[in-house]
């Protein structure tokens, strides 16, 4: 198996509803964005890995349900796998429910070369409102400027500005934190108010439109490592940057 820590990603997006095609849209993405990718297992019951002949229209039969069962590669040596799963309303923004569309994937040349791709592909499959796709080992650190503390608000690390629970943020659109690579669907950008050509000179150059018109931004060009000092630094001047994102300049 590999040791490697792995990248991280996450969507947020409407809540899955009814014929909804987005589950397939979001694996067929991925699949597109890493050649040679195939997520046709499943886990079983009893943790066990059974293969998915028919693989899609299981997937369809259980979106109609409101789920999005993990499906991976079966391989140990390179593991790739892709979920979603509801969240309540009751911790959503505005009180409207959610589907979390969560995948995790080794983090080696081949996906760091194509993580933008995977990241719009599978957001943009979702029609997800933000997403972003991280480092696992820098995950814990951004993790902790949301999570309360027993003597109460979160107290992160390395200087980070505390967030607001998911629940308080204003609107879905609102990104919740910041990652590596950050998707901004057309009105995630509206709202963070992204670009301003005289402000993001620097983001634009790492950055791309999506067929959406939403965007795929890149904080470092290595994945992220908040020990590096430079990579710190941009995290906390593209918070500085979009103060709207946590919930942070909400009344």
């Amino acid at each position: 198996m590999t040791t490697r820590s792995p990248l991280i990603l996450n969507a947020y997006a409407p809540a899955l509803v009814g014929d909804d095609k987005r589950t397939l849209a979001a694996v067929h993405g991925m699949e597109k964005a890493l050649p040679g990718l195939r997520l046709e297992w499943r886990v079983t019951e009893r943790r066990r890995l059974a293969a998915l002949p028919r693989r899609d229209a299981w997937l369809a039969e259980e979106a109609t349900r409101g789920g999005f069962p993990m499906v991976c590669n079966n391989d140990e040596r390179y593991p790739v796998m892709i979920s979603g799963r509801q969240r309540s309303a009751y911790v959503s923004p505005c009180g409207r429910s959610q589907l979390q569309v969560h995948a995790k994937l080794p983090l080696d040349a081949a996906v760091i070369a194509a993580a933008m791709d995977v990241l719009e592909a599978v957001a943009e499959g979702a029609r997800a409102f933000w997403g972003h796709a991280t480092p696992d080992a820098a995950s814990g650190d951004i993790a902790e400027q949301i999570a309360p503390t027993l003597e109460g608000p979160p107290s992160p690390p390395r200087g980070l500005p505390a967030l607001k629970l998911f629940a308080h943020i204003r609107s879905p659109e609102i990104p919740y934190y910041l990652g590596w690579l950050n998707y901004w669907s057309a009105t995630a950008a509206q709202a963070i108010g992204f670009p301003d050509l005289a402000r993001d000179e620097d983001l634009l150059s790492r950055a791309r439109r999506t067929t959406s018109g939403g965007w795929v931004v890149k904080l470092t060009d290595a994945p992220l490592d908040l020990d590096n000092p430079a990579h710190l630094d941009a995290l906390l001047r593209a918070y500085e940057r979009f103060p709207e994102i946590g919930g942070r300049s909400a009344p």
